[in-house]
């Protein structure tokens, strides 16, 4: 059986995929499919190139979350746009 903080993080993962799947589908924001398209463009497998944006959304929740303020779209996209370096 597996450990409920495994399935705690594997539920959260799969969220932020399904998340940046929505964006993808939906092209809001633009950034989104600007991203992907680069990141597979420099030879990123679609998977590893969702996984990679996942944890830019991630970055943002957890910020927003820590910091008690509202989504900041502008700073999330400026992550994305940085892919596939991540900051610390």
């Amino acid at each position: 059986m597996s450990e409920p903080q495994d399935d705690e993080e594997a539920f959260a993962e799969e969220t932020l995929i399904q998340a940046i799947e929505n964006q993808l589908e939906a092209g809001d924001p633009p950034a989104a499919q600007a991203t992907l398209n680069k990141l597979t463009l420099v030879g990123y497998e679609r998977e590893e190139s969702i996984k990679l944006m996942a944890l830019a959304l991630a970055r943002e929740i957890r910020q927003m979350l820590d910091e008690d303020r509202p989504f900041d779209a502008e700073g999330y996209e400026t992550l994305l746009r940085g892919l596939p370096e991540l900051p610390e």
